[in-house]
């Protein structure tokens, strides 16, 4: 089987099934075009993995990176990402705040023994492990992806250590898993998924960074998805047997519905949030942002950015930090 064969079983089935067209809602603010990247070249890949730290959970060995002193500020990361998702965030916000991004069990470079599940629940008991570890009462809380997910059910599980949530596309009550990711988890269950779809991209970066591969499928400019990125991303996932097992139970995990019921506790969810989302996202449905805006009591309304794929969040460092700098109440 051609090598383009296999990742179409994966990421072309994202795209046959991802929700094209969508406008913006009427009401709501949206940029007048994508903003331009800007991925800081000041942390490296190799800076990156030089600023890594491990925390010993009961769950796992939590790999994280900060920056800043303060008040903390937890950024969760997609699927299947790792927290070098958030080094531009990081790096802008750390003026602000003592910036953390660990890395999800089954992804990254956490360190998780066999047997551990990696399910979104399991993820928010490794994270309150995490900031016990660490001395950490409250966060402001920053998410993208099936990080969103697990940001939900950790402010209704924890409400008290939650001072913000600032969401951007993600996972909802009636849209977990969207359709278009439904195919990947049975690629998962078959054991399939994680070697047919990150081994090829591995081998062949322009492939990873064409439309074909995550690039096209998830950045808005996935021209600037360096060599050394994509390893960063992929090489953990499938670096031994276990860690390929890790990985596909982590989309197992997402089927059923993890965030099930949880409507009601976000209806009494106290803590201010803020939605950002971006509108050319072909996995997500363009009505999630409006139903986080309307059951969240406390959310400050919504931003899309025009033309912004999944992945967003990497690429655009300076309009995170603005938002999130706005919802702290920070010059």
């Amino acid at each position: 089987m051609r090598r383009r064969d296999l990742l179409g079983m994966a990421v072309g089935t994202l795209v046959t099934g991802a929700f094209a067209g969508r406008a913006a809602m009427a009401g709501a603010r949206s940029d007048a075009k994508s903003p331009a990247a800007t991925v800081p070249e000041s942390m490296t890949t190799a800076d990156f993995h030089a600023a890594r730290k491990f925390a010993a959970t009961r769950s796992a060995k939590v790999a994280y990176v900060e920056r800043g002193t303060g008040k903390v500020a937890l950024f969760l990361h997609g699927f299947p990402l790792n927290g070098f998702q958030w080094r531009g965030a990081l790096e802008r916000l750390s003026a602000h705040r003592r910036c953390i991004a660990p890395d999800f069990m089954g992804l990254g470079y956490t360190e998780v023994p066999e047997g551990q599940g990696v399910a979104p629940a399991a993820q928010v008991e490794m994270l309150r492990e995490f900031l016990d570890k660490l001395s950490i009462t409250s966060v402001d809380l920053v998410a993208n992806d099936s990080g969103g997910a697990v940001a939900q059910m950790f402010v209704t599980r924890y409400p008290k250590r939650v001072r913000t949530l600032l969401l951007t596309n993600c996972d909802v009550e009636n849209d977990s898993p969207p359709p278009a990711v439904v195919p990947v988890i049975e690629m998962a269950r078959a054991g399939a998924f994680a070697e047919k779809t990150f081994l090829p991209q591995l081998a062949d970066k322009n492939f990873a960074r064409s439309a074909e591969g995550i690039g096209g499928l998830c950045f808005s400019n996935p021209a600037q998805l360096s060599d050394a990125t994509i390893d960063c991303y992929f090489k953990p996932l499938v670096s031994s047997k276990l860690r390929i097992a890790q990985t596909n139970a982590y989309a197992i995990g997402l089927d059923p519905n993890p965030l099930a019921g949880i409507e009601p506790a976000l209806k009494r969810c106290m803590v201010p949030a803020r939605i950002v989302w971006g509108t050319a996202d072909p996995i997500f449905s363009a009505a999630s942002p409006d139903y986080l805006d309307r059951i969240l009591p406390k959310s400050r309304g919504v931003r899309r950015v025009a033309g912004a794929k999944l992945f967003y969040p990497e690429e655009f460092p300076d309009l995170i930090a603005e938002e999130a700098r706005q919802l702290w109440g920070v010059a």
